[in-house]
């Protein structure tokens, strides 16, 4: 019952009788086998055939073949809709099967690397927005959220780092077709999948936000009331998403960087999971980023035709606030753009690499003999972290390095009285410049004081002194009850 031990119909060198469906009673005659080509017979050329068969069919068979890995009946695997090509119960190796060990070797240094730097950056974000919270307000706190996305990303990659390339995409030599049962790879997926989902849908609310803020004129408070919305939808939609992917065992191993995502061996799963919902975010949020940018154009011609000196400074500052939006947006909108279109070059090709695998001699010219670009897969990695790596560019700022100096202060105590942490810096500055306003106010009577002298209740009620009088007895009187709340 081994099947391919039978020889191929037409193999010159192999007979294999047909049915006889003639009807005539004339005595058969036997039919020599075709010479075999001579070698150097080119097809066309006088006294050469036409068409030259290869004389070694079985290396022309479709079957899994090394490295590849056969599954026998007693693997748990058998009949499972597992495939490489049109071989069925063929699994693909681990490490994948298109590059050389250099290659693997260099990968998993290149992820660790950029997944350690995004995991820097991004905590470098959160830990400047927990320091001083009040200063990323809408239009801007979506910022923070992405990159909240993007530190927990990079925590998916590092736990692939840390755990082994075998540990999380791996089933023994073959790697996962799904992730029911292992905690590791289920894991990563949803480090890597629903964060990432995630961080793409915080994109769309910062270009909206920005749209309203820019283009319908609403103000901080007013798109703040919608936070809440904001926050169902951006972990609502990818939370679905992901049960939608593990119900349907969607999840599987990827060779090249060695974590659990969808569509590695399945390109419907990469195009319905991934491909399609990244394509529509990236448009939307394209769209309402484009209006907010015209709308902001209009406002910057608008303050220039006021002119004067208040005009040329806030149309000064709005440049700046465009030129930041625009570096933030190009440095999103370029890695995802790169991002989708390796995952097009993927879904596109994949039938044409994995069908050598296991049929070497189909026909389908030198495009069949393709495999995987190593570039293009190293930079689909890259540029699927680098949003998180650039998400610091919105704090580099002068404001950052202060509220770092403040915390600093909070943690060491290096300013104010001896063993005292301040908890509001700008308190005594701003009560030396009231005194300094009053003692200011006061030197043209050097002989008296506010507190002391007959002029207190002299005064008229309605002069400048009484007025100055009243207001620095009500600022005392604020100092007194505020003074023990300022010192820790």
């Amino acid at each position: 019952m081994a099947c391919e031990k039978f020889p191929v119909h037409g193999d010159p060198n192999n007979l294999c009788m047909e049915q006889n469906n003639r009807t005539d009673t004339s005595p058969t005659t036997t039919v020599k086998p075709t010479r075999k080509p001579t070698p150097g017979c080119k097809p066309g050329k006088k006294g050469c055939p036409d068409t030259v068969v290869p004389t070694k069919n079985k290396e022309c068979e479709c079957r899994c073949r090394p490295p590849l890995i056969t599954l026998g009946r007693d693997s748990e695997w058998f009949n499972r809709s597992v495939s490489v090509g049109k071989v069925q119960n063929c699994a693909f190796p681990c490490r994948g099967a298109f590059f050389s060990q250099e290659e693997k070797d260099f990968a998993s240094v290149w992820i660790a690397l950029w997944s350690g730097l995004c995991f820097v950056s991004t905590l470098m974000t959160l830990t400047t927005f927990l320091i001083d919270t009040q200063r990323f307000k809408y239009p801007e706190r979506p910022i923070v959220f992405l990159s909240a996305c993007y530190f927990m990303v990079s925590i998916g990659y590092l736990v692939r780092v840390i755990l082994g390339h075998e540990e999380v995409a791996c089933e023994g030599s073959m790697i996962r077709y799904s992730s029911t049962g292992p905690v590791a790879c289920t894991m990563v997926f949803l480090l890597v999948y629903f964060f990432g989902m995630a961080s793409s849908i915080w994109w769309v609310i910062l270009s909206f936000t920005w749209f309203l803020a820019a283009g319908l004129k609403w103000g901080n408070e007013a798109i703040a009331g919608y936070a809440q919305y904001f926050h169902l939808a951006a972990w609502l939609i990818p939370t679905v998403k992901s049960v939608a992917v593990l119900i349907t065992a969607a999840v599987d191993g990827d060779p090249v960087a060695g974590i659990c995502y969808v569509g590695n061996q399945n390109t419907d799963n990469l195009r319905g999971f991934v491909l399609a919902p990244l394509v529509v975010y990236l448009l939307v949020g394209t769209s309402f980023l484009f209006g907010g940018f015209v709308s902001l154009f209009r406002i910057r011609n608008v303050i220039k035709q006021q002119g004067g000196i208040g005009g040329r400074s806030k149309a000064d500052k709005l440049e700046k606030l465009m030129i930041r939006i625009g570096i933030f947006s190009v440095l999103y909108t370029v890695p995802a753009t790169v991002v989708i279109g390796c995952h097009l070059y993927e879904t596109t090709l994949y039938e044409e690499w994995m069908n050598p695998l296991v049929c070497p001699c189909e026909a389908g010219g030198p495009r069949s003999r393709l495999i995987p670009l190593y570039s293009v897969l190293m930079l689909k990695y890259f540029m699927a972290l680098a949003v998180g790596i650039t998400s610091g560019v919105w704090i580099w700022s002068g404001k950052t390095l202060d509220s770092w100096k403040r915390l600093s202060r909070r943690l060491f105590g290096t300013s104010g009285e001896p063993g005292a942490v301040l908890i509001n810096p700008t308190a005594n500055k701003q009560r030396a410049a009231i005194k300094q306003h009053y003692v200011t106010s006061a030197g043209a009577a050097p002989s008296s004081t506010l507190l002391s002298g007959p002029h207190i209740t002299a005064a008229a009620p309605g002069s400048l002194q009484s007025s100055s009088q009243h207001h620095f007895h009500h600022h005392q009187q604020q100092q007194q009850q505020s003074q023990p709340l300022s010192h820790v």
